[in-house]
């Protein structure tokens, strides 16, 4: 059968995203207990999809799952995931192999995979890179949840709260199929009259590129990591960037305190933050009041400590425990997010029951490096990730700076791996660091060395000088 379509958009693909839209605004609205109830049925039937349809889970999960609480259920990890990625996965026509191939191909992205998956990989912070696939059903819970509640949007603006005469710059790493990527290209490709209003910046360029492109588009809305709105908002405090923007959209990064107020500051427009992750596109997001609210109809997160037992509310945890109730191709019950998150026990002023939370996530440092014409360059933490990762093909790893020209390579992984690992890191680091305009960078061999962790016990992947 062929669905009917409507524009570049199956009708199929339009009733489920007004199903979830409309699923959306009704649970804004709901109490704790509708809340709760709603919870506990969609895990209920993930369970049931996971055990009959995932080998994997099948295996894993103990027969009777669905009368058993979440806690009792086995803890997931990466690693372990994607090494079982064909058992993993509930459409017996996925393999990993394919989508790998799939996801080297820069042309590829958000371009349908078997005709009717979304695709995404995540970054290695964890030591492993992933492989996420999302079907149509979890793609309308994700659009609704964006365009729904990240920022008090109208249900008149959906599928984005995007205005006419809006002009949104995504400024992000580019060179992979990473999720905020995916997410912009797919909403330019199924929606043609939002496409001149919407581009994509990437912030491997050099500065100065970056800040004449934006210049030269003067975007109303930027959507980028706390990190780069920051390098941004010290550009326009020097004269260099010249844009007014209404808003800044932030996620992918904790947003410190200091830095919003720098941000805001400077551009005197309001910023929007949310949470998100290549598990769940969107976690989380700000109310008016200014608190993070879960998005706790779709997703579930356990904060807990290193044992994974439960934490309680108004404690930060070691880790999160993440369980998505949309994806039910890729079931992802009880896994492990290195996100410290604290729940708040008290109701918030806004009134949405939508349980409140703080999340202590990637915290990597700006590095400012020396400048071949005098000064310094700042250099992005996902930035050098992404060469790192897309380009030197190592994804556990941690740079330290030790001065304005040399950072020292710390990795995890194989010994005997290290010293290829090293030649990829000098190499594509040099070219970054030529391009970004900077003096010859020496990278210092710090391989067998344990990488630093700071007091909290969580790994930081980019570290200034004096950090620790």
């Amino acid at each position: 059968m062929v669905d009917s379509v409507v524009g570049d958009v199956p009708m199929l693909d339009l009733l489920r995203a007004g199903a979830a839209a409309w699923d959306v605004v009704t649970a804004a609205r709901a109490d704790a207990a509708v809340l709760a109830q709603r919870q506990r049925q969609r895990l209920a039937e993930l369970v049931r999809t996971a055990q009959a349809q995932s080998p994997w889970y099948a295996r894993r999960l103990p027969h009777d799952a669905v009368q058993r609480p979440l806690s009792e259920l086995p803890v997931q990890h990466r690693g372990e995931l994607m090494r079982h990625f064909d058992d993993w996965v509930c459409d017996r026509q996925l393999r990993r192999q394919p989508l790998q191939g799939f996801i080297a191909d820069p042309r590829r992205m958000a371009q349908p995979f078997m005709g009717r998956y979304t695709v995404w990989e995540s970054s290695g912070t964890s030591g492993e890179p992933g492989i996420f696939v999302q079907d149509a059903a979890a793609m309308a819970v994700y659009d609704a949840l964006e365009s729904l509640r990240h920022g008090g949007a109208s249900p008149w603006s959906w599928p984005m709260p995007l205005g006419l005469g809006e002009r949104v710059a995504f400024v992000g790493a580019t060179d992979g199929h990473f999720a905020s990527c995916v997410s912009v290209q797919r909403l330019r490709q199924r929606n043609p009259w939002m496409a001149p209003n919407l581009q994509s910046f990437s912030i491997l360029q050099p500065v100065d590129a970056l800040v004449r492109a934006l210049n030269a588009w003067r975007p109303t809305i930027i959507a980028t990591y706390p990190t780069a709105a920051a390098l941004l908002a010290d550009q326009a405090q020097a004269g260099a960037l010249r844009i007014a923007p209404r808003e800044v959209w932030t996620g992918g990064e904790t947003l410190e305190p200091a830095l919003r107020q720098h941000v805001q500051q400077v551009f005197d427009c309001r910023i929007r933050n949310s949470y998100g992750a290549s598990e769940f596109l969107a976690m989380g997001w700000e109310c008016g009041q200014g608190a993070m609210h879960l998005n706790s109809d779709w997703v579930i997160l356990e904060p807990v400590d290193e044992q994974h037992r439960p934490v309680p509310p108004g404690r930060p945890s070691a880790r999160t425990l993440l369980t998505n109730l949309a994806n039910r191709v890729q079931p992802l019950i009880r896994y492990e997010l290195e996100d410290q998150l604290t729940i708040d026990p008290r109701p918030c002023a806004c009134g949405c029951a939508l349980p409140v939370i703080r999340v202590d996530g990637r915290g990597d440092d700006l590095l400012r490096m020396d400048a071949r014409a005098g000064g310094t360059v700042t250099l992005l933490p996902l930035a050098l990730s992404t060469v790192m990762e897309e380009h030197a093909q190592v994804y556990d790893f941690q740079l330290r700076q030790c001065d304005g020209r040399t950072l020292a390579l710390r990795l995890g992984g194989s010994a005997a791996e290290a010293p290829a690992a090293l030649q990829r890191c000098r190499q594509a680091l040099q070219q970054f660091a030529q391009a970004q305009g900077l003096v010859p960078l020496e990278l210092l061999d710090e391989t067998t060395q344990p990488m630093l962790r700071g007091r909290s016990g969580k790994l930081r992947r980019v570290l200034a000088c004096g950090a620790g």
